[in-house]
């Protein structure tokens, strides 16, 4: 059962904060690569989504770049931007 303090956010808000488009998102989505999103109501027209899954997708990609350029680095002796 998930924490009672879980914090749901808006479409506007997700795409603010990822810098996707609404159909990226949703293509993400699609393939498993971004956080399902939650149904609001029964006709689920509004959705939304963990700010907390949201917020591990961010830092997951945060963290992939990290690993790329310290590969790169470690690879070549360059930093790569």
């Amino acid at each position: 059962m998930a924490a009672a303090n879980q914090t749901i956010i808006r479409l506007a808000e997700t795409l603010r904060r990822t810098g996707l488009s609404r159909s990226t998102l949703y293509d993400l989505q699609t393939a498993g690569d971004f956080p399902k999103s939650i149904k609001l109501t029964r006709q689920g027209s509004a959705v939304g989504w963990l700010e907390s899954e949201v917020n591990a997708w961010i830092e997951a990609r945060v963290a992939e770049r990290d690993q790329l350029a310290q590969h790169a680095w470690e690879s070549t002796g360059r930093a790569v931007a």
